[in-house]
């Protein structure tokens, strides 16, 4: 049976294989695996993640982006997250 990126089966859940549908960027699916990693606290694939997040987002754009910036924002945001969790000492104070 074919899934697609909502999990869903098929056309209309009968099982038929149909192309998968991306309506996400992968740099979104990555973060989305950064957060889920965190959760689990796996944090040396979190930081694996986010060195390869941060490789995407940094180098230079084929296209202009109009999202660069809330998406450096994002990454910012997972550096913390992530160093947050590393040292939970800090947040107690």
């Amino acid at each position: 049976m074919a899934f697609d990126d909502q999990g869903s089966a098929g056309e209309n859940g009968r099982g038929a294989a149909t192309a998968p549908r991306h309506t996400r960027r992968l740099s979104d699916k990555i973060l989305i695996a950064f957060h889920h990693a965190c959760d689990q606290s796996d944090f040396e694939v979190a930081e694996e993640l986010l060195r390869i997040l941060e490789m995407m987002l940094t180098r230079r754009p084929s296209s202009p982006d109009a999202n660069r910036r809330k998406n450096l924002e994002s990454l910012v945001a997972a550096h913390e997250r992530l160093w947050l969790l590393r040292h939970p000492e800090v947040k107690d104070q």
